[in-house]
């Protein structure tokens, strides 16, 4: 896992000319004007898609939203650009969406590094975006899965290219940072291992948080939440009215992306929480773009995993809880 995650600025790198290959290549079906997107996925191959949604929200001309389950939403049909997104392509909560995808005539592509979404998309003749295979975790391919979904996208007019470009600049800015990035999240981690974190960030960010809980329970086997500004102003607020030694609040801040009255409601509430919570952390990102800035938290606290996992013992790469649950879930077909 650290080889893994030292890596990702180059996996950056080289994702963008693989990414704009395969779209160049595939065949693109004829269909009718594409009113909406949908991209169903799960864990490590679904927050690639969370991340191209929160980049593309200010310029991209249709909704788009990503689903995490089994069926669909009653609007996807012939006018939906509909994407299946699974690393192993075995994933089951993907291959029925796929079957319904295929089922409303959707206009479908499948991103998978084989499996049996490839083996679909062949018996139905669908656009088939090849992964690079041999990644260990699905978590650690979130820059092939992202930059794959960006030119598919980008391919259609559905998103600017300039956003491929900042994550070019991204995978500069974690490469020359990264001793920097790794003490700091080894600082961080140093606070966090033996507490239950609670992440907080504005809503453009909230994909960061998602990755971040989602890296802490798998590398770290810690649980974690999060919660995002202004909405845990109308609710979670009051959880802090008690005393909590064993949790810590962590911020995740990109002060040039928040709204100006976010800001002042996460100073605010810094003071109701600072006095209940046991440990207090605020980072800050880094980067001349939200998506740059993004990956710099991505990058940062995928360390703060590692070093949390270090810290408390366990191997970052067993994941012994899902592969028991799958294996469950596969003797009751």
């Amino acid at each position: 896992m650290e080889e893994l995650i030292a890596s990702f600025p180059e996996q950056l790198h080289r994702a963008i000319p693989f990414a704009r290959e395969a779209v160049a290549s595939a065949s693109f079906p004829q269909g009718k004007d594409i009113q909406n997107i949908y991209l169903a996925g799960m864990g490590g191959s679904a927050i690639g898609a969370d991340f191209v949604q929160s980049f593309s929200q200010k310029d991209r001309p249709v909704p788009m939203q990503v689903g995490k389950g089994y069926s669909l939403p009653a609007w996807v049909g012939e006018n939906t650009l509909a994407i299946a997104s699974s690393y192993s392509g075995n994933t089951e909560e993907t291959i029925a969406s796929l079957e319904e995808m295929i089922r409303r005539r959707a206009q479908t592509f499948v991103i998978s590094s084989g499996g049996r979404l490839r083996e679909i998309a062949r018996e139905n003749g669908l656009p088939f975006l090849q992964l690079p295979e041999g990644q260990p975790a699905p978590r650690a391919a979130l820059g092939w899965s992202l930059l794959m979904q960006l030119a598919l996208l980008q391919h259609y007019g559905l998103v600017e290219d300039k956003l491929i470009h900042q994550t070019a600049a991204a995978a500069d800015l974690l490469r020359d940072d990264q001793e920097q990035i790794k003490g700091k999240a080894l600082r961080i981690a140093g606070f966090l291992s033996d507490k239950i974190p609670i992440i907080y960030t504005g809503q453009m960010f909230e994909p960061v948080a998602l990755r971040f809980r989602q890296q802490l329970a798998e590398n770290a086997n810690m649980l974690a939440c999060h919660h995002v500004f202004p909405e845990m102003n109308h609710n979670e607020l009051v959880g802090w009215s008690g005393q909590y030694p064993k949790v810590a609040a962590v911020y995740l801040r990109s002060q040039q992306d928040e709204h100006p009255r976010i800001s002042l409601r996460m100073e605010v509430s810094k003071e109701i929480i600072t006095r209940a919570a046991g440990t207090f952390i605020e980072v800050h990102a880094k980067g001349h773009s939200p998506v740059e800035r993004s990956l710099y938290l991505v990058h940062l606290t995928d360390w703060v995993s590692l070093y949390a996992a270090e810290k408390r013992g366990v191997d970052a790469m067993d994941i012994a809880a899902i592969n028991f649950l799958k294996g469950v879930l596969n003797g009751q077909k």
